[in-house]
């Protein structure tokens, strides 16, 4: 079944409707009612190759660095080649919101720095799309996908986006979501916002592309942009990464900061990364870890931050012991065989791999969506009272705002998420609400640790979010589902690699373990993603049918 949303975003995508060009992209070419013509029109004006003779398919933020230094290539023709990308395929994909008006500057920056002092890392001079709800103090908007907030300008940029400059990273442009990370309706589509419309996949342009972070996962995917960042509350950095086909790495809660981050819960949330492949993720995530004064959570950041691409041994499953959770999927008869070649794979790597049955109480979801309801309440309150510029002051006021503009924000979907978080009390110290929050984190925690020691297990791998389980899917973020809840209500990393495919579309493998383990999580998935080869270019077939 698709969706409303998802039926809409087809016809947008091709025209119909009238898609909007990302700003500062150029004019977009005249649409043509047929899907196939209007896909082949996009593909042929898009470039194809990068100076240097680079593939942008399979060079790596490493590959750059390389052809940089070497004068091969410019941070000045990164930013172009991948703008001019955007402007001729985001019009099928809404995957990308805005370029930054500044990117071209910020990159001869970065090639002027070069020249003199050389670079700063493996992120120098590399373009990266953030997710529309990462706020940045300069000429972007950062909206959540929202209307509401389109009159307002952060007063900082987020840490993260501190944290990439530093290390020479050239910020693209802001990436479409769902709106509000998708904890907005029970009915909603993923990738949808009245900022960008609906992000499609582009593998399959009418298939889900999944979780909040679907446009950085369709963007990265479809050669928008080399590097992307996600954000995770359950399944929204690992659901785009697996059904995108592409890797993404959502840490371990306290690596990296969530402050200027639009939140749904200081108990979950955490930003990562989005790319084609393990190195590229690894590289983002050392360059974003690390301690913020602005966010408690990362008090440990520093002394658990490690370079990742130290990780990247194509030897690391060699002697580890890996619990296999095929169960996850409740038998898929097209997903099932596919994760038997896995674990056959991980064994030829040298890894040991076991049987296990990961379970979790049956109040767990339950329990996680109560907490998550006051929890949202209360964190997106504060961070609108801090938010300076014209905007709803409250949740509260998104409801009315939304009400008073449900022709734009509202015409496949309503807002049942937000008014039974309005109708919480918001009170972070409310015995029934701690409860609820105990009985869900101490569950997850319990689950994986318990796993881990009683086997004497390294991580645990399992099929990511299988495209059966998405096709049909109408919230990415809906919790207790797929394989990301255990990491994600436990605060645990979990990283995604792609697996192979069922027909045209993508499924990843999840690897996921205790706190602070993504210097293991990195090497087995590297290790694995290296042996396998999974990942293919998508081809933007307009539509499988049902």
């Amino acid at each position: 079944m698709r969706t409303p949303a998802l039926l809409a975003a087809i016809t947008l995508a091709f025209g119909v409707m009238g898609a909007a060009t990302p700003a500062n992209a150029g004019p977009a070419s005249a649409p043509s009612a047929d899907p196939q013509v209007a896909v082949s029109r996009a593909l042929a004006a898009a470039p194809q190759r990068l100076p240097g003779g680079l593939d942008p398919e399979k060079a790596t933020v490493l590959d750059f660095q390389r052809a940089m230094d070497r004068g091969r290539l410019t941070s000045v023709q990164l930013v172009n080649f991948y703008t001019a990308r955007i402007h001729a395929l985001n019009p099928l994909l809404h995957a990308v919101i805005e370029v930054n008006p500044d990117a071209l500057r910020e990159a001869r920056a970065s090639d002027a720095r070069r020249r003199a002092h050389h670079g700063r890392g493996a992120l120098e001079g590399v373009p990266i799309l953030l997710k529309d709800n990462v706020d940045t103090a300069d000429r972007e908007n950062s909206t959540a996908g929202s209307l509401a907030l389109l009159a307002s300008k952060p007063a900082r940029d987020a840490f993260l986006v501190r944290r990439l400059r530093a290390a020479g990273a050239v910020i693209l442009g802001k990436a479409n979501l769902s709106e509000w990370a998708n904890f907005r309706s029970t009915t909603s589509s993923s990738g949808w916002s009245a900022v960008g419309g609906q992000t499609n996949n582009p593998y399959v342009l009418d298939r889900n592309p999944c979780g909040s972070s679907s446009g950085s996962g369709s963007a990265v995917s479809a050669l928008l942009a080399p590097l992307t960042i996600g954000t995770e509350t359950d399944g929204s950095i690992t659901c785009p990464a697996s059904v995108n086909g592409v890797s993404g790495i959502k840490p371990t809660l306290g690596l990296v900061s969530r402050s200027g981050v639009v939140p749904i819960s200081a108990e979950q949330d955490t930003a990562g990364p989005i790319t084609r492949n393990i190195t590229d993720s690894a590289a983002v995530l050392t360059a974003i870890s690390g301690t913020d004064p602005r966010d408690p959570a990362t008090g440990p950041a520093d002394r658990n931050k490690t370079n990742l691409l130290r990780a990247l041994k194509p030897n690391a499953l060699r002697g580890k012991r890996v619990g296999v959770w095929a169960g996850v999927t409740g038998g898929d008869a097209q997903v099932d065989p596919i994760f038997a070649q896995t674990v056959i794979e991980l064994r030829r790597l040298g890894a040991t791999t076991v049987p296990v049955d990961l379970t979790l109480p049956d109040d767990f979801g339950n329990n996680e969506f109560g907490a998550l309801l006051v929890e949202f309440k209360h964190d997106l309150n504060a961070y609108l009272a801090a938010r300076p510029g014209p905007h709803p002051a409250d949740l509260a006021g998104l409801i009315a705002f939304n009400n008073a503009n449900a022709a734009a924000e509202m015409p496949f979907f309503r807002q049942e998420i937000f008014e039974q978080a309005q109708a919480t009390n918001g009170d972070l110290t409310d015995p029934a609400y701690r409860a609820m929050r105990a009985g869900a984190t101490t569950a997850a925690k319990n689950a994986i640790d318990g796993l881990l020691r009683a086997n004497r297990l390294d991580a645990i791998v399992s099929p990511a979010f299988p495209p059966a389980w998405v096709t049909d899917h109408v919230n990415g973020d809906v919790v207790g589902f797929g394989s990301s809840s255990p990491a994600a209500v436990a605060g645990y990393p979990h990283v995604v690699v792609p697996m192979g495919f069922v027909g045209e579309l993508p499924v990843g493998v999840s690897f996921f373990g205790t706190a602070w383990s993504e210097p293991s999580l990195v090497g087995m998935a590297f290790a694995y993603e290296q042996a396998t080869h999974a990942r293919r270019t998508p081809r933007f077939i307009p539509s499988i049918g049902s």
